[in-house]
C-alpha cells in the first residue's frame, strides 16, 4: 500500500475514533464505565466479523496469525481491556473536550515506546512535538491555574493513552497479518474481559436500546478505526501512524462543544494552542522523510596498456516531501585518484 493511501487510512481512523469520546460521554449517563468499555470492543469485534464474512476474498489473501505472534496478541488484548476502562473513568470524572485533547498524549507514549523498545527512529522535530504535547497535557491535568487542583479525570485519560501506546506497538508487530483477524480477536476478547470485570464490579445491565447504541458506536469508533489504523500502521510504522491521530482530539473536542455544549475555559484554550503547535510538528515530521542512500559507481580507464575498473561509493542524502512539491538533494563528493597520465574512457 502506498504512503498516500496509508495516510488517508490513518486520518479516517482518527476521525472515526473522534466520535467515541463525546458519544460515550452521553451514553455513560445510562451505562456503567466498565460495561461501556466492554460493549465498545464487542461492537468492534462483531461488526468487523460480519464484514469479514462478506469479504471472503480479502480474508483469504491475508496471512493468518501464528504461534510466534501470541505474546503480542495477548499484550494487545490485556492492554485493550485496561485502556477503555481508564478512558470511561476519565470521562466520568472530567469533561469530554479535555479528554479528547488529552488523547494526543497517546502520540507521546507510542513514540517513546517505539523508540526505547522497538528501536524506531525519532527525529528532533518529533521530540519537539512530544515536548509540546506533554506540556499541553500537563496544563490540562489541572482544573484551574489558581488552585492547581489536580484532575483525576485527566489522570485516568493519560493512563488510557499510555496503555494504548503500548498496545499500538504490540499491534505494529503483527500489522502485516490479517487485519480482520486482529480486530476480531482484539474486539471479542478485550470486550469479554472488560465484561467480566463489569460483572465483578456488579455494574447494572443497561437497557437494550443503550446496549445497541454502544455496540454500534463500538463498530464505528473502534472497529472501523482500528481496522484502518492497522492497515496504515503496516506501511507507516507505529510512531508515524499515531502522529496522524493528532487530528482526532481536535475533531472530538469540536463534537464535544457541538453535542455537549461544553464551555471553553482559559486553561483549555492555552492547552489547545500548545497542542496545536505540537500536532503541526508531528504532521510535518511525518510528511518530511529523511533518507540516506548509498550508491556504487563504476569507472573504467586504461593505464599502461591495461584496463582498470574502479568502484566508488556515493552517498546520496535527500528529503522526500510526500506531496512531491519539493525534492532536495545533497550529494557527498566522491574522489577517484589515478596515476598521472592515465586516460579515462
Amino acid at each position: 500500500m502506498g504512503n498516500v493511501k496509508a495516510i488517508v487510512f490513518a486520518i479516517l481512523a482518527a476521525i472515526f475514533y473522534a466520535i467515541n469520546v463525546p458519544a460515550s460521554k452521553i451514553l455513560l449517563q445510562n451505562v456503567g464505565p466498565t460495561t461501556m468499555a466492554a460493549l465498545l470492543y464487542l461492537g468492534a469485534g462483531i461488526g468487523i466479523g460480519i464484514l469479514s464474512l462478506l469479504n471472503k476474498k480479502s480474508r483469504r489473501q491475508s496471512e493468518r496469525l501464528s504461534g510466534k505472534d501470541l505474546p503480542f496478541v495477548i499484550g494487545m488484548i490485556v492492554l485493550d481491556i485496561a485502556a477503555p476502562i481508564f478512558l470511561m473513568l476519565g470521562l466520568s470524572y472530567g469533561s469530554s473536550s479535555n479528554a479528547s485533547l488529552l488523547g494526543n498524549f497517546e502520540i507521546v507514549a507510542t513514540t517513546v515506546i517505539a523508540l526505547l523498545i522497538f528501536k524506531e527512529d525519532v527525529s528532533k522535530r518529533l521530540w519537539a512535538a512530544i515536548a509540546l504535547i506533554t506540556l499541553s497535557s500537563i496544563i490540562l491535568s489541572f482544573e484551574g491555574t489558581d488552585s492547581l487542583h489536580f484532575s483525576y479525570g485527566s489522570l485516568f485519560v493519560i493512563m488510557a493513552t499510555v496503555c494504548w501506546g503500548f498496545e499500538n506497538n504490540c499491534t505494529r508487530n503483527i500489522s502485516s497479518k490479517s487485519t480482520y483477524e486482529i480486530v476480531i480477536l482484539k474486539g471479542i476478547f478485550s470486550g469479554l474481559g472488560a465484561l467480566m470485570i463489569a460483572f465483578i464490579k456488579r455494574e447494572s445491565i443497561p437497557g437494550i436500546g443503550y446496549i445497541a447504541a454502544a455496540l454500534l458506536l463500538g463498530f464505528i469508533a473502534y472497529g472501523l478505526s482500528i481496522f484502518l489504523y492497522i492497515r496504515a500502521q503496516n506501511t507507516l510504522g507505529a510512531a508515524k501512524t499515531s502522529a496522524f491521530y493528532a487530528v482526532a482530539p481536535f475533531v472530538g473536542a469540536f463534537f464535544s462543544f457541538i453535542l455537549l455544549r461544553e464551555k471553553l475555559s482559559g486553561t483549555y484554550l492555552a492547552a489547545l494552542a500548545v497542542m496545536t503547535a505540537g500536532s503541526v510538528l508531528v504532521v510535518a515530521d511525518t510528511l518530511i522523510r529523511n533518507h540516506a542512500h548509498m550508491h556504487k559507481h563504476t569507472f573504467v580507464h586504461m593505464h599502461d596498456g591495461s584496463t582498470h575498473t574502479h568502484t566508488i561509493t556515493h552517498v546520496h542524502e535527500h528529503n522526500h516531501y510526500i506531496t512531491g512539491a519539493l525534492h532536495e538533494h545533497h550529494h557527498a563528493r566522491a574522489v577517484l585518484e589515478c596515476e598521472p597520465g592515465a586516460k579515462h574512457i
